[in-house]
C-alpha cells in the first residue's frame, strides 16, 4: 500500500521557519521523483519544488526559491522541506507528490502518480 504521511505543519509568525517531512511507503521512494504543492484556500494547487530520483536536481517555484530548500533521504525514503522567512501569502495546505514521470515547474499536477494527504501550515502575526 502506498503512502505519503506529511508531518511538520503548523502556525507560525512571519520571518519565521518550518520543516516539512513526508516519509514515503509502499513503492521505490529511490527511484521517483519528488514534489511539494500547496494549495491556498480559493486558489488552486500549485507547484513549490521538485527533486529528481537521486537529488541533484532541484528546481523551485519563482515564489519561494531562495527561501525554501527541499531535500531528501532515499535511504529512509523521506523528503522535506525547509521553509524560511515564512510569510502569510505561504499559508496554505502543503502536499508531497510522487512521479515516475519529470515534474515541471509549474506543474498543475497532472503527472503525480500518488499524493500525500496534505499539512496545513499557517502564517500570521
Amino acid at each position: 500500500q502506498v503512502q505519503l504521511v506529511e508531518s511538520g505543519g503548523g502556525l507560525v509568525q512571519p520571518g519565521d521557519s518550518l520543516r516539512l517531512s513526508c516519509a514515503a511507503s509502499g513503492f521505490a521512494f529511490s527511484s521517483y521523483n519528488m514534489g511539494w504543492f500547496r494549495q491556498a484556500p480559493g486558489k488552486e494547487r500549485e507547484f513549490v519544488a521538485t527533486s529528481n530520483w537521486w537529488g541533484g536536481s532541484r528546481q523551485y517555484a519563482d515564489s519561494v526559491n531562495g527561501r525554501f530548500i527541499l531535500s531528501r533521504d532515499n535511504a529512509n525514503s523521506t523528503m522535506y522541506l525547509q521553509m524560511n522567512n515564512l510569510q502569510p501569502e505561504d499559508t496554505a495546505v502543503y502536499y508531497c507528490a510522487a512521479s515516475s514521470r519529470t515534474i515541471a515547474i509549474k506543474s498543475r499536477g497532472g503527472e503525480i502518480d500518488y499524493w500525500g494527504q496534505g499539512t496545513q501550515v499557517t502564517v500570521s502575526s
